[in-house]
């Protein structure tokens, strides 16, 4: 035994035990537990991811054509194919003064995998219409169909 004192008046007796600290078993214990809890909660996580980037994309689809109407209403029309959605930021070739952009702050964003939206412009219908533009995501996959999260995302 090893006398401390704090003071000079009060002694404190502290016995030095060679055992001390935490055995491997413990530790493997502990480690046994978190990497259960982890199992259990990690897919739960994972699935909100999925489920938030989807929602992105259906909010940033919906951003983009709120971008397109506005050009509309600017231009009377929509843009073609062949301008697509850069129209959004940057004046269209040949413009007569009509384009009171840019309708989008910055450059045209990528969908949450990284991939291009898909602009799909209107098209004449059999009763003379015009049908509606669409900003099409294709998913998590980024091909055309799918299901789930590879599912595309329009609007």
């Amino acid at each position: 035994m090893r006398k401390i004192t704090v003071d000079s008046k009060t002694p404190i007796t502290k016995v030095q035990d060679k055992e001390a600290g935490y055995s491997l078993l413990e530790i493997l214990v502990v480690l046994a537990i978190i990497g259960t809890l982890m199992g259990l909660v990690a897919p739960r996580l994972l699935g909100n991811v999925d489920k938030a980037q989807v929602t992105a994309a259906q909010a940033q689809a919906k951003t983009l054509r709120l971008a397109l109407d506005s050009f509309k209403l600017d231009t009377g029309r929509y843009p073609s194919g062949e301008e697509g959605l850069a129209v959004l930021v940057s004046p269209p070739a040949g413009d007569n003064g009509s384009w009171y952009g840019p309708y989008m702050e910055g450059e045209i964003p990528l969908d949450p995998w990284k991939n291009a939206y898909v602009y799909q412009p209107p098209i004449a219908q059999e009763n003379g219409r015009m049908s509606t533009p669409y900003v099409i995501s294709y998913g998590a996959d980024g091909t055309v169909g799918g299901s789930g999260n590879n599912a595309d995302i329009s609007s």
